[in-house]
């Protein structure tokens, strides 16, 4: 038996709106965080300082964070180009790894298979958008599962994060 089948099959999700899954999105984020340890430093909603020094981070409304992730995450990110069944794992991870990092992961887990040699990238075009067709849910939440570990490898003050990116990876 493969490692990717330790993960509990949560089964394909019906298609969902970029509105569905904001909602999600925004309730595993939380509000205003500002961990030393998180990388992403100062964030609220999962929106970053970092990404938007300009933004008055700690009073940022819920609508505005949505139209960020509809304008800078959803579209430029080609998620509702993919399988249905795959939308909403990938879109939550593009806002943990960002589109490039997120599309490797995509591209990998499309690869891992070996059904499909597409190059990895981290650009979401018709080679991905192709590959993607026949790949399960959880095998791409396996390779996000293993992205989370990779990162806690290299970086050993993230394991305190270790346990609610695990638990979001397989709930999504």
């Amino acid at each position: 038996m493969s490692w990717v089948h330790c993960l509990k099959s949560l089964g394909n999700k019906k298609s969902m709106t970029f509105d569905e899954i904001i909602d999600n999105v925004l309730e595993s984020e939380g509000g205003y965080v500002n961990d030393k340890d998180d990388a992403g430093g100062e964030t609220n909603m999962g929106i970053s300082k970092k990404a938007y020094p300009d933004l008055d981070i700690k009073n940022l409304t819920r609508k505005a964070a949505r139209q960020i992730y509809y304008e800078d995450y959803w579209t430029p990110s080609k998620a509702e180009q993919l399988p249905n069944q795959l939308r909403e794992v990938y879109f939550d991870m593009v806002v943990n790894f960002g589109r490039r990092g997120s599309a490797k992961v995509l591209q990998q887990a499309c690869n891992g298979k070996n059904t499909y040699k597409i190059k990895e990238d981290g650009m979401v075009g018709t080679a991905t958008i192709g590959a993607s067709k026949n790949l399960e849910p959880d095998r791409l939440r396996a390779y996000r599962v293993l992205k989370f570990a990779k990162i806690v490898i290299k970086k050993p003050t993230q394991e305190k994060f270790w346990f609610g990116w695990f638990r979001r990876a397989i709930r999504v």
